[in-house]
């Protein structure tokens, strides 16, 4: 009975192994023949994945699913592999953008191994990383540049535009005190033609008392001319007597 067991499990056993070896067989192809999607699915099908790992981690990686193929890459724990583990691993960070990752990864593979393609990788990330961080420097100097120049432009625009607003207000000063000189000189215009006005009325009441002190009173045979003439016409007219200096006969008569 045990000898069935042990028979049985190892039919079974060699039967897996028989399978995954053929599993093994179609991904190597499909890889060879760049149909990574494949690939990874036979090899994701494999139940001992300890041996099958690495080259998983590869299709992905040629498949262009960088993630995948760095958490695959990260599960390879064969001592064999490490320096070719490293170096993918390298890769992956370049491809990830991740340079500074990728550096590392790339100067560890050489402490285990001296390799030309390592070493190029390495020398033509620390240039670029150089490139980057010169493109950077030169970026922010532009920047700063620009701002300044900015600054200087507004300060320059802000000079111009205190300029405009005193000179409008000097405008404005100017007119409104030539307004109230306009103002002024009408006030004044206005008081010399009322004190004109007021002299003119003056010299004509003046000129009106000297013609009437310049009206000699009648004398008294004149009267007496004007009453007759008067009654002759058949007016009854009250005379009111009249003072009269220097009258030849000197008298005053009630009429």
């Amino acid at each position: 009975m045990r000898q069935l067991i042990i028979l049985i499990f190892c039919t079974v056993f060699l039967q897996a192994g028989i399978l995954d070896f053929n599993k093994i067989e179609n991904a190597k192809q499909d890889y060879k023949n760049k149909d990574y999607k494949s690939a990874i699915k036979s090899y994701s099908m494999i139940k001992n994945k300890s041996g099958a790992t690495y080259d998983l981690a590869n299709s992905y990686y040629k498949d262009g699913q960088y993630d995948k193929a760095l958490k695959e890459y990260q599960k390879v724990k064969n001592p064999d592999l490490e320096f070719k583990k490293l170096h993918n691993i390298g890769n992956t960070y370049a491809k990830l953008g991740k340079t500074d990752k990728a550096i590392k990864s790339y100067e560890d593979a050489l402490k285990i191994q001296k390799d030309s393609d390592t070493r190029f990788n390495l020398d033509l990330l620390k240039k670029k990383k150089k490139q980057q961080k010169k493109k950077q420097k030169k970026k922010q100097k532009k920047q700063k540049k620009n701002k300044s120049g900015d600054k200087k432009q507004k300060q320059k625009n802000d000079s111009k535009q205190n300029k405009k607003n005193k000179s409008s207000k000097k405008d404005e000063k100017s007119e409104q005190k030539k307004q109230n000189k306009s103002g002024v000189g009408d006030r004044q215009k206005k008081s010399q033609n009322k004190e004109k006005q007021l002299k003119k009325s003056k010299e004509n009441k003046n000129g009106a008392k000297q013609k009437m002190k310049k009206i000699e009173p009648i004398s008294n045979m004149e009267e007496r001319k004007y009453k007759k003439m008067l009654n002759k016409r058949g007016i009854n007219t009250l005379m009111l007597p009249l003072s009269t200096k220097g009258d030849r006969n000197n008298e005053e008569k009630p009429w």
